[in-house]
């Protein structure tokens, strides 16, 4: 049997199962070295290991299977020491034994721990709160974060956190209490830090824009003009929380504006300027809570008050920023800002003249009234020295 066992035929059998075996044996080792995966500072002096033996042999080292390595210097025990490591030093690396025969594979990744988030939150209505966050400092790293919320003399409750868009949300907060307080976590493999931020969700109230805003002519009054709106989507319970609402308005081409207020959700403006168009816009607050914000304006709505017998030739209703851009180079919007700018600018420079003219009228008045009493007075003066005079010399006079 040993004969057997030793023959030509049979050494050659079992050295082609050993060849054949040995890639298969490689092949589960690199699975088991590639797995490590190792985080490190920034500009600082980071240190990879070559597997965990303590037997000191030389070693060789590649990045990303070249010999060409960063800035470095190995030790005594075959680790590798990174030395100021940068971005470009991130990849994998491998180390060998100087027969060849791949010993450890770790892949680095650079990045810094976390910083300080700066935060800020929104208030669209008295039941959602949402808080969003950026970075303070360039992690380069995977990040999870964690947040909570409070009442100043509440217990936390969990903010709901959308990763991808790196906020949180609140429903039905506590909005009696005066003080809120949001903590917000981050966590990566170097470190976490965590922000707290106090703030008061009276001020911070601030409902979106109104919905459906239009501006239309009253038939057969042409200084009248129609606006009517909704409350925004988002703000429920419209009867326990009503809002107040802003409305501006002005001629297409003028810089001053009219102003409205009104907690009904339409208005009839009677002081339109006949037959030119007008940019109405609208806004929204609390009407309870006075130390809220004001949302908003809607976008502007472009409308021409009616006029008889003739038909409307620009939209009464329109959101399209083209149509009233001042830069656009539609004629009909260049014409009608440029002749009521050059209306506007007559009006004001007669205005001026009439105002001088009036004012020189008025001083050459009073000029005349003070040089009439003043010339009367000199008379009198004059007339009370001669009959001193003659007095005298009667009185000189010998009898």
């Amino acid at each position: 049997m040993p004969g057997l066992l030793s023959g030509p035929v049979c050494l050659t059998v079992i050295w082609m199962l050993s060849w054949s075996l040995r890639p298969s044996c490689a092949q589960i080792w690199t699975d088991e070295v590639l797995s490590d995966v190792q985080y490190g500072r920034l500009d600082s002096n980071v240190t990879l290991a070559c597997g965990k033996s303590e037997i000191r042999i030389p070693v060789m080292w590649l990045h990303n299977h070249s010999s060409v390595l960063p800035w470095h210097q190995v030790m005594s025990d075959g680790s590798l020491v990174l030395l100021h490591a940068d971005q470009s030093a991130q990849g994998n690396y491998s180390c060998y034994d100087d027969s060849g025969l791949l010993l450890h594979s770790v892949r680095l990744r650079l990045g810094r721990p976390p910083g300080i988030l700066s935060i800020s939150c929104q208030v669209p209505n008295h039941t959602h709160v949402r808080c969003s966050w950026s970075e303070s400092v360039k992690t380069f790293l995977p990040a999870t974060f964690n947040a909570s919320f409070r009442g100043k003399t509440q217990e936390s409750k969990p903010c709901i956190i959308d990763v991808t868009h790196r906020h949180c949300d609140v429903h039905h907060p506590a909005f009696w209490q005066t003080i809120h307080i949001l903590k917000v976590t981050e966590t990566n493999a170097l470190g976490s830090q965590t922000t707290s931020v106090q703030f008061r969700l009276d001020k911070l109230l601030k409902p979106d824009p109104p919905a459906s805003v239009s501006a239309n002519k009253v038939e057969g009054f042409p200084m009248r003009l129609r606006v009517s709106w909704k409350y925004p989507t988002s703000w429920p319970q419209e009867n326990a929380f009503p809002l107040r609402f802003h409305i501006r308005y002005r001629p297409y081409g003028s810089s001053i504006w009219s102003e409205l207020f009104t907690v009904e959700v339409e208005v009839v403006i009677s002081d339109a300027l006949a037959g030119h168009i007008h940019q109405v816009q609208v806004r929204a607050q609390d009407d309870v809570n006075s130390d809220s914000q004001w949302s908003d304006w809607t976008a502007m709505r472009l409308v021409r008050p009616w006029e008889a017998g003739t038909t409307t030739e620009f939209p009464e209703d329109t959101t399209s920023p083209d149509v009233f851009n001042p830069f656009s180079t539609k004629p009909e919007t260049s014409t009608v800002k440029s002749q009521n700018s050059v209306a506007q600018d007559d009006d004001n420079f007669c205005l001026l003249v009439l105002l001088i003219l009036f004012s020189i009228f008025i001083l050459m008045t009073l000029l005349s009234l003070i040089f009439v009493v003043w010339m009367k007075h000199r008379r009198r003066e004059h007339a009370t020295k001669q009959e001193l005079a003659s007095m005298v010399k009667m009185k000189s006079v010998p009898i």
